[in-house]
């Protein structure tokens, strides 16, 4: 099966492959029954140094080419091109020859008669190494090349998009909600956004609703006064005030009291605050930035958060991608991960083996960036190489196996779905992926939350006999 990522402008980019066989008629079939495959052919060594531009992923060539050796050609690409992997194929079962080949630095050794499953399984591997390694080489060009903001850096299209929003949003004062599972670099964001704000020179303060018990939440967010409750030896200046003129950070809002909610929203509607225990108002000039892992919308449906806070700080929207939905990204993270802990910790570590690479590529990490910054720490820690090595991963993670596709649709007509089942089944999996929760479902899937409330209620009454 071809694992390799759609052109975000286009389908799959099908693996090239040079195949190289004096025998015109195997030539010609090995062309036509690899569609999977984007083939070319030559029947000589000549004809195979002539098809090499462009490079292609992978070379497959026969050992006897008339009066001439396709070891030859493999010691050549050694030399020429080290990271292209060669297959060599014989009709004889010839150990010595497998030695010779491998020893010429050959990827495999195929015998004929050619199993076409096997030898295309042998391709698409073989190419995907070839990919795998020229990508690992460009990473730390990449990291210094790469588009980010600060401590975000990202190629994905969803990333692009982020960064994009951020440039257009950072000068504005308006409240911003940021919503993302854990690990997605909420307080990044939200750094970014100060940072490339005007109140750039002014505080940036950080809270987490999560952290602090409700009796204390509020005198945390807004200040005492001396005397205003047990304990209250002396007067305590609250965040909204310590933050004057810049940006307080409220991390994990969904977790915010009820009660605390009310006191909030007045804030936020006056731009005054009211230490506990006082008579007197602060004025306050405050951008907020709240985020949350909850589904917020779920929370307001339930009771749970008021809808006019949500409101009020739902201004501007900005929705994290996960990280198995930023496709390459993750290789981009290890390295910088992998250079950053190196230095730090001494390491000989400098890049990513590439199988090793692969497995963070198969991985789903479902804790999101936090846990591959988890996952290459203890890497560089154990690493002995100049590259992390398969062995130096957590063992859920050498062990991964790619992601399955959502939705396996037979090949033959007659078994074929619908296209209205396989959106509902499709919509279904989405649902069941995050946790059941309708809004955060409607954004996976791009859909107005209406429109898919309205669609589950169809299939559920379609259900009911």
């Amino acid at each position: 099966m071809n694992r390799f990522p759609a052109d975000e402008q286009g389908p799959p980019v099908r693996p090239s492959v040079l195949i190289v066989e004096d025998d015109s008629s195997l030539r010609a079939m090995l062309a036509t029954a690899l569609p999977d495959l984007d083939v070319r052919t030559a029947g000589s060594l000549a004809e195979a140094r002539a098809a090499l531009e462009p490079i292609p992923d992978a070379v497959l060539t026969d050992v006897h080419l008339g009066s001439e050796n396709g070891i030859t050609l493999a010691r050549e690409l050694r030399e020429s091109h080290p990271r292209l992997p060669v297959l060599v194929m014989t009709a004889f079962g010839d150990l010595s020859l497998a030695v010779e080949a491998l020893r010429a630095g050959a990827y495999d050794f195929l015998t004929k008669p050619l199993d076409l499953d096997v030898l295309r399984t042998a391709l698409i591997r073989a190419s995907e190494t070839h990919r795998l390694r020229r990508e690992v080489r460009d990473l730390r060009r990449q990291v210094r090349m790469s588009r980010g903001m600060g401590d975000l850096v990202g190629e994905s299209a969803p990333m692009q998009r982020l960064f994009t929003m951020l440039e257009r949003i950072a000068q504005a004062p308006s409240s911003v909600l940021i919503r993302g599972e854990s690990g997605t670099g909420k307080e990044l964001v939200a750094r970014a956004l100060h940072d490339r704000s005007a109140r750039r020179d002014k505080p940036f303060v950080a809270v987490n609703m999560a952290a602090l018990p409700e009796n204390l939440l509020e005198s945390e967010l807004f200040g005492h006064v001396k005397g205003a409750f047990t304990d209250a030896h002396s007067q305590r200046t609250g965040l909204f005030v310590q933050a004057q003129g810049g940006t307080l950070f409220l991390d994990e809002i969904g977790d915010m009291p009820k009660g605390v909610q009310a006191k909030l929203l007045r804030v936020l509607q006056d731009r005054r605050v009211r230490p506990v225990g006082s008579d007197t108002d602060v004025g306050i000039d405050v951008r907020v930035v709240a985020a949350t892992h909850k589904d917020i919308d779920a929370l307001v449906e339930s009771g749970d958060f008021r809808d006019d806070l949500r409101y009020r700080l739902d201004v501007i929207p900005l929705v994290l991608p996960p990280l198995r939905e930023r496709g390459r990204d993750v290789l981009l993270l290890a390295q910088r991960f992998v250079q950053h802990f190196a230095e730090r910790f001494g390491s000989p570590a400098r890049g990513i083996a590439t199988d090793a690479a692969r497995r963070l590529i198969d991985y789903s990490w479902p804790g999101n960036v936090r846990e591959l910054q988890n996952c290459m720490e203890r890497a560089v820690v154990l690493c002995t190489e100049s590259d992390i090595q398969l062995s130096d991963l957590p063992p859920k993670v050498a062990e991964a196996r790619p992601n399955s596709t959502v939705l396996a649709v037979a090949d033959h007509p007659s078994v074929m779905l619908p296209l209205e089942e396989i959106e509902r089944r499709y919509i279904l999996q989405v649902l069941e992926a995050v946790g059941g929760k309708r809004s955060e479902a409607a954004r996976v899937l791009d859909v107005d939350r209406k429109t898919l409330y309205r669609k589950l209620e169809r299939w559920k009454a379609e259900s009911i006999p």
